[in-house]
């Protein structure tokens, strides 16, 4: 993600007509940093509590990728970004690209859900670069959490504590069809990205009749928990590359004890450390935490190609070297990367996760894995019980039989939304559903190998049958990364020196 500042610049001449008995509201051209060409931003107000349609306001904001056509489609894709808490706008710049042929006809929308980006946002302060002290402290996450609704509270849009309760996602795709009247689009396709997949699922169940196609990637639906599945899920994903090492000759040649040093080192902690944080500068002293451990690891299963690297970095930590295991575990949320709208993350999981989770009638199974344990979910709890919740309604829990066809992809190695989340919604979505599982995959397929043909293919088909046949064998040999080997590795000091 990249910063998205100074979106709307100048005015455009001509007014969108809408579809709904809203007054029109006029697209602009502006510019997003990332991007060569000049799009359109828009903006829709709505009212913060649908209940309350005369009551408080916020902008809706979204950006629209115009097709390279003159004679372009009347079914626009529409990006649903992930977190919760991520800004659809920010991702633009970098996914565009997946959608390249698709866009030659058809325009590319990029909603900022309510509560991201720039639609009344709920962000937290940014505390990726904080001394490893501070992230080792089991207490800072609450007490940043509970620092940041203090700051919220305080927002010109949030006038009461409920207010943080009304940035739930079925309030949130009622937004999204009122940019989708906006436009004046009859139909539009929706393209899903972790949690964007549940906001899809969410829209597909309020207004069934303007969906033509749905591309859910790395399927996280209503039911799944979170957090519990976080430590259900992450540990199936450890266990898979402690297994797929042992069962890899490189692998176990290079790492022939990777499960002893990785129990040993669990075992181990808590305990006093020293390294050089990921950013860089002097070695710094802290106290490794189980929490940290497994985060870190948590964080590099994501990528595949990142998660190579952990049977090194295991290594490296049982010896007491742990340079290499903090840098993988920051380095998907380093660099420019804007993190995620932590108030309308808890927002929306407060609401809809953790009320769930008492209701073993609506919520997935996910007993704690071995290592992972409760932790995570425990904080969530804490901090949700401190949080303001939002109504959810019954139906949101049960996804029905979709009558427009859906391609539904699962990576097999993903730590989050594994292939049993997406088997699952694929049943009960019905035959207009197709769910395909890429075997060596991580969290998100839409960027691998030829996966962004298959959307591509999938959307364009004329014939919902051919969209739901779509080939994609393709994507069935992408391989697992090998174990990667840091040159000095065979010289760290052995369990007898230290």
């Amino acid at each position: 993600m990249r910063a998205a500042t100074a979106l709307c610049v100048g005015l455009a001449a001509l007014a969108i007509q809408c579809a709904s008995a809203a007054a029109a509201q006029p697209l602009s051209e502006c510019r997003l940093p990332g991007l060569r060409h000049s799009v359109l931003c828009g903006v829709v107000q709505r009212p913060l509590d649908p209940a309350l349609p005369t009551g408080a306001h916020i902008d809706v904001r979204y950006v629209v990728v115009p097709a390279l056509a003159r004679r372009k489609l009347p079914d626009p894709v529409f990006m649903l970004a992930g977190g919760p808490g991520q800004s659809a706008i920010d991702i633009a710049p970098p996914t565009l690209a997946l959608f390249s042929r698709l866009n030659n006809r058809r325009d590319i929308v990029y909603v900022d859900q309510r509560g991201t980006g720039r639609s009344a946002p709920l962000a937290c302060a940014d505390t990726r670069h904080e001394s490893l002290a501070a992230q080792a402290d089991p207490n800072r996450p609450f007490e940043q959490l509970m620092a940041c609704q203090a700051v919220l509270l305080k927002l010109p849009y949030v006038h009461a504590p409920a207010d943080l309760g009304l940035f739930t996602t079925a309030i949130a795709m009622q937004d999204l069809d009122a940019v989708r009247r906006q436009l004046g689009a009859a139909r539009i396709n929706l393209v899903g990205v972790s949690y964007g997949t549940r906001a899809a699922l969410e829209y597909q169940r309020q207004f069934p009749a303007a969906v033509r196609r749905s591309v859910l990637d790395a399927v996280a639906p209503p039911d799944m928990a979170l957090p519990a599945s976080f430590s259900t899920d992450g540990q199936a994903a450890w266990d898979a590359l402690l297994r797929d090492c042992e069962h890899d000759a490189a692998c176990l040649r290079r790492f022939p004890s990777l499960r002893t040093d990785w129990s040993a080192l669990l075992k181990s902690l808590p305990k006093p450390a020293t390294a050089t944080p990921p950013s860089g500068g002097v070695a710094e002293p802290f106290q490794m935490t189980r929490e940290m451990l497994l985060g870190a690891v948590r964080g590099a299963l994501y990528s595949p190609a990142v998660a190579a690297a952990l049977p090194a970095a295991v290594t490296q930590a049982a010896a007491g070297r742990y340079e290499g295991l903090i840098g993988l575990g920051a380095l998907l949320t380093s660099g420019k990367a804007i993190p995620p709208a932590m108030g309308m993350h808890f927002s929306v999981v407060c609401a809809e996760d953790i009320a769930s989770l008492a209701d073993t009638g609506r919520a997935s199974p996910n007993p704690p894995g071995a290592d992972f344990g409760t932790d995570q979910a425990a904080l969530y709890e804490r901090v949700c019980a401190r949080w303001p919740r939002g109504a959810v309604p019954a139906a949101f829990y049960r996804v029905g039989p979709s009558a427009s066809p859906t391609l539904l992809f699962s990576g097999g190695l993903d730590p989050v939304t594994p292939p049993r989340h997406g088997e699952r919604i694929a049943k009960a979505l019905g035959a207009s559903a197709r769910h395909v599982v890429v075997p060596n995959a991580g969290h998100g397929v839409m960027a691998i190998g030829c996966a962004r043909d298959v959307v591509y293919r999938f959307i364009d088909a004329a014939d919902d049958r051919d969209a739901i046949a779509v080939d994609a064998t393709c994507l069935s040999a992408i391989p697992r990364p090998p174990a990667f080997q840091p040159p000095g590795l065979q010289n760290l000091p052995s369990k007898a020196d230290k």
